[in-house]
């Protein structure tokens, strides 16, 4: 029986947990399943040197306190480890370990012993030495800490369990491409009706399983076919067609779809169903622009909604600016470049058309626009309640799963909520493509019968920048 345990042990590993995994996901203690976890003193060093202030990462740091506080207040012998069974809820079926003896061990003379990372790095050669059958792994956020620990033969890994998908490829589009004989394949025994000006098919066949709710098929070529899946049930689903938006007596607020992803977006943003949107994209392809056409719309024409709130996260792309004067929106001005920007062409598109002439009347225009748009700031979101709100999350990819939750449970009665961002331009240290906040609600939120996803292709800015998001 000794024998079987102990065959056991050496088929589960040793994760050395750095500081910057628990600091980014403060339940990854129980994140390793049957393996152990060994916390070095260093790490727990550095947890206490960021845990005061008001930041995510400190509020983070204090939770993992907490946390092991809790731990060590139930253990009964701590050098044997801390079974974390029970704690985790039948998570993780592994050992917490923590550093109880000074460990000394022979590092290359080049790596001063004073810093934090090479003292992290001693313990892995301490643990590789001490149980020379089982695989000792550092798990760090770090690229310069897993570069050092490979340089020395160390086993080292990122934190991959906030990832959402390895592949960005994968990421779930909102469209499907139809094949060409769909309608032979899939309309036999079809019902059609019509409701609300709208028409509906009633389809069956083998592609039928395979779609989610709110998802945009389309059929190109001569017999050209857009819709939305509405029921999805087995070989069954209910298929609804589109408002056009490319046609000018559809525009929204003067604005109208310039390609068939375009089209699809507003479709989801003006409808009143739709309580959760994400909008993917890079630079240039109208996700500000559609998404506060479609506001002030709702807003000023419909009164659907009371007023518009942008937020986004203040990440600086250079070098910080320092200490801004003024109010919060006077504070997050700065940061609301698109939004001057796009609030620029709706102004003027509107006055293209005639329905406002004059400087005088553009002017009020411009301050009754401005007057329901609010700017707030993401560090005064928590513990607040939105009510018919248009509820507007810029630069959504440099949220962590965390904070993004925390955003989308504002939402309260009446609130429409809509993502955006572009994968491609995260700005947050240790953020990825696979582990973005945005990333992670565009896979939770899929089939959801009230949310919808589109990912818009192409770039409606002007010539040159599409050209330079080619080739640059």
């Amino acid at each position: 029986m000794a024998r079987k345990t102990s065959k056991k042990a050496e088929a589960t590993k040793i994760f050395v947990l750095d500081t910057n995994v628990l600091m980014h996901d403060p339940s990854s203690l129980f994140r390793f399943e049957e393996h152990d976890i060994f916390l070095p003193i260093m790490t727990l060093e550095e947890l206490d040197n960021h845990k005061k202030g008001m930041s995510e990462i400190a509020r983070n740091a204090r939770q993992v306190s907490r946390s092991l506080d809790e731990l060590l207040s139930t253990a009964e012998d701590i050098e044997e480890g801390i079974p974390l069974d029970e704690p985790s809820k039948g998570l993780a079926s592994g050992r917490l370990l923590l550093q109880t003896e000074a460990i000394s061990s022979e590092l290359p003379p080049a790596l001063p012993t004073s810093k934090v990372d090479n003292q992290i790095l001693a313990v892995v050669i301490h643990l590789q030495r001490r149980y020379p059958k089982r695989l000792v792994v550092l798990v760090s956020k770090d690229i310069n800490m897993r570069i050092k620990a490979r340089s020395l033969g160390l086993p080292a890994e990122d934190y991959f369990n906030d990832k959402v998908l390895e592949d960005t490829d994968l990421l779930y589009p909102g469209t499907r491409a139809l094949p060409a004989d769909f309608w032979e394949t899939h309309g036999q025994g079809m019902e059609s009706w019509k409701k609300d000006g709208k028409t509906y098919y009633r389809v069956t066949g083998p592609l039928c399983p395979d779609f989610l709710l709110n998802e945009f098929v389309y059929l190109e070529g001569e017999s050209e076919f857009t819709a939305l899946v509405k029921e999805a049930a087995g070989k069954k689903a209910v298929l609804e067609t589109l408002v056009d938006y490319s046609h000018p007596k559809h525009a929204v607020w003067g604005i109208h779809a310039r390609n068939r992803e375009q089209n699809f977006a507003l479709n989801l943003l003006m409808d009143p169903e739709i309580d959760f949107i994400t909008l993917l994209g890079q630079a240039g392809t109208g996700k500000t622009l559609l998404t506060l056409a479609a506001g002030l719309t709702q807003v000023l024409e419909t009164k659907r909604y009371a007023e518009i709130i942008m937020t986004r996260i203040t990440v600086p792309v250079g070098e910080d600016i320092g200490f801004l004067p003024g109010t919060e929106e006077e504070k997050m001005a700065p940061w609301m470049g698109a939004l001057e920007d796009n609030l620029e062409v709706l102004t003027r598109s509107e006055d293209s058309t005639g329905a406002f002439s004059g400087e005088w009347s553009k002017a009020a225009t411009t301050d009754l626009i401005r007057s329901r748009i609010k700017v707030k700031s993401l560090n005064f979101m928590r513990g607040r309640t939105f009510l018919n709100k248009f509820l507007i999350i810029d630069e959504a990819q440099n949220l962590t799963p965390k904070q993004m939750k925390t955003l989308i449970t504002r939402a309260g009665p009446g609130t429409k909520v809509i993502c955006l961002g572009n994968i491609a331009q995260i700005d947050t240290p240790y953020l990825t493509e696979g582990s973005s906040g945005l990333t992670y609600v565009v896979d939770r939120f899929k089939g959801w019968n009230h949310s919808g996803h589109i990912t818009l292709q192409r770039g409606e800015r002007s010539r040159l920048a599409d050209h330079a998001a080619e080739v640059l």
